[in-house]
C-alpha cells in the first residue's frame, strides 16, 4: 500500500490505517506538497503509534505521483487527503502505467452522510468508513443518488487495541478544533468556561489540546486559536489552564476526563473508559459535527464542565458508533478481493472519463483549489483568474436569493 497524505490529521489517519494491514503487506508513505503540509513537529505527532517514522516519508509534488506509483508498483493507493483533493490525486494516479486499487476514506466523525462526501470520492474503488451506522447511512445515500459505491468497515485505526485507561486524578483534557465553534465570541466563551473549571479544580491541570502551534497549517484554517485568545481572559487564566499540542494518545494516558464540542478524541476516550463531556451550549447540529453523539449520554452544559461532571457512553450507542469490535471489520478482506480482481483484469476504472461542467478548465480549477500556490501550471493560473470571481458571484447571488421573500 502506498499512502498519499496531505494535512496532519489525514496523514495520522492514513498512516494508522495502513499500520493495521496484515504483516504480509508492505507500506510506504508520500506527503503531498500543499498549503496544509505539516511541519516536522506536526508530522512526528501524526505518525506516533504507527508503523511509520518521519524518515520513512517521501515529500512529492502532485506531478511526481504517476512516476512514483510506477516505481513502487503498489497493489493499493490510499488517498489520505481532504475530500476535494481525492479526485485531484485520482486523476494524477490515472496517468501512471501501473493500475493499483484506489482506496480512500472518511476519517473521524462523518455523520450525517452528505452527498458531497460521495461526489468527491467517486473515483475510489473502495471507501473506508468507521462505524456500522456510517456504512448503513452512506449506503442508503448512494442508493438515493443512483450511485454505485463499495464501502468497507474499519475500526478507527488510531484507537489502540488495549487503550491506556487514563488517570482518575489526572488532567482534564479539552480537545480543541479549528472551526468548532468558529466565531471568536463563542471561542472566548468556551475559554472562559475552561478557565473557571480550572479555578474550581486547582489540583488538576485543564489542558487545551491543540493540533498545531500558532501559524502552523491545519486541515481547516483556524482564525482564532486559543493560545492567542488566552491573554484576553478577564480575570486572567489560572496557572493550571494550559495549551499543549502533541499526540492525543499521550494526553489521554494521563487524563481523568475528556471535554470537547465535537471531536473523534471523544471516541478515543470512550474506548479507554475515560469519562467525557460533549458541550451542547452552542447546540447540536450538522454544522457543529456533533449530531452523531445523540443518544450517547455524553452531552452536557458549560455548568457540567465547570462542576466537573463527566459521563461514560451508553453501550448501545458505542456498538453502533465506532467501537463495534474489530471482528466486524471487513476492509482488509474487501481490499484483497479488489486486488485479486485487478490481477485478473476485472477491475475497471471508475468514471473512466471526467464528466464535469467546465471541462478542462474545471479540472484545472479543482487542482488549483487543492494545491494553492503549489500548483504552478498555466492552466491553474487561468482557472483561478476566471473561477475566483465567478465563484464569488455565484455565492453572492445565493446569499441574496435567500434574503428574498
Amino acid at each position: 500500500m502506498l499512502v498519499i497524505g496531505d494535512s496532519d490529521s489525514y496523514i495520522k489517519w492514513g498512516a494508522a490505517l495502513a499500520s493495521r494491514l496484515p504483516p504480509h503487506w508492505r507500506r510506504s508513505l508520500i506527503v503531498l506538497r500543499s498549503p496544509v503540509q505539516p511541519s516536522a513537529r506536526q508530522l512526528e505527532a501524526a505518525l506516533a503509534d504507527t508503523d511509520f517514522a518521519p524518515d520513512d516519508v517521501t515529500v512529492a509534488e502532485l506531478d511526481e505521483l504517476p512516476s512514483l506509483i510506477d516505481t513502487h508498483g503498489p497493489d493499493a493507493v490510499l488517498a489520505a487527503v481532504r475530500g476535494p483533493v481525492v479526485r485531484v490525486v485520482a486523476r494524477a494516479a490515472r496517468r501512471a502505467q501501473w493500475r493499483p486499487v484506489f482506496v480512500t476514506g472518511l476519517p473521524g466523525i462523518t455523520i450525517p452522510a452528505v452527498r458531497k462526501a460521495i461526489v468527491y470520492r467517486a473515483h475510489a474503488d473502495l471507501i473506508v468508513l468507521h462505524s456500522r451506522r456510517e456504512v448503513r447511512d452512506f449506503t442508503a445515500l448512494t442508493c438515493d443518488m443512483g450511485h454505485e459505491q463499495r464501502f468497507a468497515l474499519a475500526t478507527l485505526p488510531f484507537v489502540p487495541d488495549d487503550p491506556t485507561p487514563g488517570d482518575p486524578d489526572g488532567d482534564i483534557i479539552f480537545a480543541a478544533q479549528a472551526i468548532v465553534p468558529r466565531e471568536r465570541e463563542e471561542r472566548m466563551l468556551l475559554l472562559g468556561w475552561l478557565a473557571e473549571c480550572a479555578r474550581r479544580h486547582p489540583g488538576r491541570r485543564v489542558v487545551i489540546k491543540v493540533r498545531a502551534a500558532q501559524g502552523e497549517p491545519q486541515t481547516h484554517a483556524e482564525l482564532h486559536d486559543f493560545a492567542s485568545l488566552m491573554p484576553e481572559l478577564d480575570p486572567p487564566a489560572p496557572a493550571n489552564l494550559v495549551v499543549e499540542d502533541g499526540p492525543m494518545s499521550s494526553h489521554l494516558a494521563r487524563a481523568s476526563a475528556l471535554v470537547t464540542v465535537s471531536s473523534t478524541a471523544a471516541v478515543e476516550a470512550v474506548a479507554a473508559g475515560i469519562p467525557a463531556l460533549l458541550i451542547d451550549d452552542f447546540g447540536v447540529s450538522p454544522a457543529l459535527i456533533n449530531t452523531v453523539f445523540e443518544g450517547s449520554g455524553l452531552f452536557g452544559s458549560s455548568d457540567d464542565l465547570i462542576a466537573g461532571r463527566f459521563a461514560l457512553a451508553d453501550p448501545a450507542w458505542v456498538h453502533d458508533n465506532y467501537l463495534h469490535g474489530r471482528e466486524h471489520n471487513d476492509w482488509v478482506e474487501q481490499l484483497e478481493g479488489l486486488v485479486d480482481l485487478r490481477d485478473r483484469g476485472q477491475l475497471p476504472l471508475r468514471i473512466p472519463s471526467d464528466r464535469v461542467v467546465g471541462g478542462s478548465l474545471r479540472l484545472a480549477w479543482d487542482r488549483r483549489r487543492a494545491l494553492g500556490e503549489y500548483d504552478r501550471s498555466l492552466s491553474g493560473a487561468v482557472a483561478a483568474a476566471v473561477g475566483t470571481p465567478a465563484r464569488w458571484a455565484v455565492r453572492r447571488g445565493r446569499r441574496l436569493a435567500r434574503r428574498l421573500p
